[in-house]
């Protein structure tokens, strides 16, 4: 298992691991039109605009792009593995990469659905600020570190 920067020669593999995995875990609460939007070339751009102002993005690999997880400063996002690799641990690899990099106390947003992303930050010592942002028909609840 290794964690690389998303630079210009991977961009393109991380932008396909965040389309597969975002489509996945959006398909239950979002409309079929809405998901389709978030293809890789969409996604790349995303990264690309991401990664212009300031943010660090890495992929996590075994033998292959699984993960991706991005950092700007203190605020961990876009964590995600792909659904055939999910509950095998990368998810857990790839979040205390991402607290080790932080500038400052770790934190992050999810959506109040999400209750696999609550499971995994709650265990790994995520607690909830209390600060709870409306986003279209669900709410967004911020975590931080303890």
């Amino acid at each position: 298992m290794e964690i690389i920067p998303v630079d210009g020669s991977n961009i393109g593999e991380a932008a396909f691991v965040l389309s597969v995995s975002w489509q996945d875990s959006h398909r239950g609460f979002c409309s079929p039109e809405f998901v389709k939007t978030r293809t890789p070339e969409n996604r790349r751009e995303y990264l690309e605009k991401k990664l212009a102002a300031g943010a660090k993005a890495f992929l996590l690999t075994d033998e292959k792009p699984v993960g991706l997880v991005c950092v700007t400063g203190d605020l961990i996002e876009d964590l995600y593995v792909l659904p055939e690799k999910q509950r095998q641990g990368y998810g857990t690899e790839i979040l205390r990469f991402a607290e080790g990099i932080c500038e400052g106390k770790p934190r992050l947003t999810i959506l109040e659905n999400n209750d696999g992303a609550k499971r995994l930050y709650e265990r790994e010592g995520f607690r909830k600020t209390g600060r709870i942002e409306k986003t279209g028909r669900l709410c967004e609840i911020e975590y931080v570190l303890d």
